[in-house]
């Protein structure tokens, strides 16, 4: 069963039963490869959106469903950024409390 999920900017580049096996080296590339694109892209999303309600203010544009759609996907993206960020969190204090 091949996992793929392109909607969160976190998993684009996640492959579960991917055949390739990664050095530790490269898994971390990898990671903060993903990790950096990711939160560009939630602080595209939030200044886009910035943009667009300060446009809309200033009578530049008149679709307030756009600007609401926009508004809408930059508060989820960053929503589940918050998120993704509490469960790393929450997996590093896991690890820190393992007795060895």
């Amino acid at each position: 069963m091949d996992i793929r999920v392109n909607q969160s900017p976190f998993l684009n580049t996640i492959q579960p039963n991917s055949p390739r096996q990664y050095t530790p080296a490269e898994a971390q590339d990898t990671f903060k490869k993903a990790l950096n694109d990711a939160i560009n892209n939630v602080n595209n999303l939030q200044n886009l959106s910035s943009n667009k309600t300060e446009r809309l203010a200033k009578g530049e544009i008149d679709d307030l469903h756009d600007v609401m759609i926009t508004g809408q996907k930059a508060s989820i993206a960053l929503q589940a950024t918050v998120e993704v960020r509490n469960k790393v969190i929450e997996a590093y204090q896991e690890i820190m409390r393992m007795q060895v």
